[in-house]
């Protein structure tokens, strides 16, 4: 029979707190004083851990294209290992290990994808309240990260409902008890082709776009392919009175003209939209033509650049044969050219780059997501502005 001590139930009390079984407890205070022996700066503190890492660019980050402090992932990468139960795995499990381990990789900034964990996480599976912000921003600031935005609600209603509303509101509070600058969601305004659509969009993202203003968030919207489409605007129409063709300008290009630069944003998925270059290059003009016009991404960004606060870093290689262009794959080991992307987007102090990879978790290998983080951030902490 173990003895009972003051050292005894000061363990006990803290391993009740944390939510992990008395085997796991034990295995992981053990497993943190051998690292601690063998490598005491790295073990001291996560402070400590990140200025190692960010000697590695030799240069305090300086001749990088994204500086250490700029270097952030979305969270949706490591879905799996926010999600696993922590009494079941030794591997880093809910947010709080999850933010441990990334800030050991270097990283300095995460973007949420919903607030939910497992549920024998510290704090319980359901974050999404101001107690669970609070909780959330404690562990961001012990690991020294930063929220930088979320994929979170977005009210599909309009004209806005009291309950919408007033959901949208909490959002907003939740953001702000994070220290979160932008709030946004991983749709496109509006599915539709049609002008008429993406105009009452705008009306839309306008107002949502002032509210957040006044609670001091930058709302945005991330885009995946079809948002680089072409929008119908003119020529024949449908037998509903819809456009059958376009003037050559994309969604997108449109919804920048018609929101307001103060209060929507944007966050551009760099693999989607070289997957849009590949898909979407002719269009049927009024006239009844087929014209020829290649999407240019960066080019995009530089026209209307401070409205890009975020982008996903997302990698692909090259395959013609799958309909997209491009298979998704870890930052760094696909043929996207992302060192030209960031040269010719420039502001390398504003933009924040969020690491993505939406196949990141694996069935049989429950480390994998992880892994692709590590590696994602080493190659992404790498790119040079000359070789």
């Amino acid at each position: 029979m173990t003895a009972f001590n003051e050292e005894t139930a000061t363990d006990e009390s803290l391993r009740r707190a944390l939510g992990v079984s008395r085997r796991r407890f034990l295995s992981t205070c053990t497993a943190a004083a051998a690292a601690a022996i063998a490598a005491p700066v790295l073990g001291a503190s996560p402070a400590l851990a990140q200025v190692a890492g960010d000697d590695r660019d030799g240069d305090d980050g300086r001749s990088a294209l994204i500086p250490p402090h700029k270097r952030g992932l979305i969270l949706y990468t490591v879905r799996d290992a926010t999600g696993r139960d922590p009494m079941t795995t030794a591997l880093p499990s809910g947010f709080r290990e999850v933010f441990e381990q990334l800030a050991r990789y270097g990283y300095r900034q995460v973007e949420f994808a919903g607030y939910r964990q497992h549920a024998n996480a510290p704090g319980g599976a359901n974050l999404e309240t101001v107690e669970g912000a609070k909780l959330l921003r404690s562990w961001l600031d012990e690991y020294g990260l930063r929220a930088q935005g979320n994929h979170g609600f977005i009210p599909s209603s309009w004209p806005l409902t009291t309950a919408d509303l007033d959901n949208f509101k909490r959002h907003l509070e939740i953001a702000n008890i994070l220290g979160m600058p932008h709030m946004g969601t991983g749709g496109d305004p509006t599915g539709s082709s049609y002008r008429a659509d993406w105009d009452v969009a705008a009306d839309k993202w306008n107002a949502l776009g002032e509210i957040a203003r006044r609670e001091g968030v930058k709302l945005y919207t991330h885009n995946h392919d079809s948002a680089y489409g072409f929008l119908l605007d003119g020529g024949p129409l449908d037998a509903q009175g819809r456009p059958t063709r376009s003037s050559g300008i994309r969604k997108l290009e449109y919804f920048l003209e018609v929101t307001d630069p103060s209060v929507v944003w944007l966050e551009m998925d760099v693999y989607w939209a070289h997957v849009a270059q590949y898909k979407f290059h002719t269009y049927t003009a009024h006239d009844g033509s087929t014209r020829e016009q290649v999407f240019d991404p960066a080019g995009l960004v530089v026209r209307h650049n401070p409205r890009y606060p975020l982008f996903h870093a997302k990698d692909g290689t090259v395959n013609t044969q799958n309909g997209q262009g491009y298979d998704m794959v870890t930052f760094g080991e696909g043929d996207i050219d992302y060192r030209t992307f960031f040269r010719r987007v420039g502001a390398k102090n504003y933009h924040n780059p969020m690491i993505e990879h939406d196949g990141a978790p694996s069935a049989t290998n429950p480390a994998q997501s992880l892994e692709v983080a590590r590696k994602s951030y080493d190659n992404l902490a790498a790119l040079r502005a000359r070789r």
